[in-house]
């Protein structure tokens, strides 16, 4: 009689060359590859009967289970989009993790946002056409009809006036 570790062994030997092979050009690295290729086997010994299957019909049965399977990463990839621990590792240093950095941050944001709400229209407008749409201030000069200098004054001033509060902000933040 064959054991159930020997049938396992088996099967796997057979197909998982071939199902990973298959799965590898679905998806972005080796690693989810092997996952889900472990994901369809596990689910070939939980279905009742695959040992009954001829060898066609369990590796067409595991192949189609692999495509449902990557299909699934990837919906949950668009659901939960992210990014992989070693890039967000290299872009903050363990001082910037730390919750009381996080909360700082947070509460300086705050602050920039209450600034920005406080400025005046004209304002708040040149440094949106400056940062978020990457004009220059001739641009900025001509659609609120002053002169590029104008524009240029009013960027400069509405930064200084920034950079200013911001230096208080956080002289207050350190006296306390």
């Amino acid at each position: 009689m064959i054991s159930e570790g020997s049938l396992i062994a088996d099967l796997y030997e057979r197909f998982a060359p071939n199902v990973l092979k298959y799965i590898r050009r679905h998806v972005a690295t080796r690693e989810q590859a092997e996952d889900i290729l472990l994901d369809v086997f596990v689910a070939a010994l939980e279905k009742p009967g695959f040992a009954q299957l001829d060898e066609q019909q369990q590796l067409a049965w595991l192949r189609r289970v692999a495509h449902n399977k990557f299909v699934d990463l990837q919906r949950h990839a668009q659901r939960h989009s992210h990014l992989p621990l070693e890039t967000v590792e290299g872009m903050l240093s363990d001082d910037e993790l730390a919750p009381e950095q996080v909360i700082l941050r947070q509460e300086a944001h705050e602050h920039l946002r209450m600034r920005l709400d406080a400025l005046p229209v004209t304002q708040r407008e040149v440094l949106r056409m400056r940062f978020a749409s990457g004009l220059r201030c001739l641009e900025i000069g001509q659609r609120i009809n002053k002169s590029e200098g104008a524009a240029r004054i009013i960027l400069s001033r509405t930064l200084n006036l920034l950079r200013s509060s911001y230096k208080r902000n956080s002289e207050e933040a350190d006296s306390e």
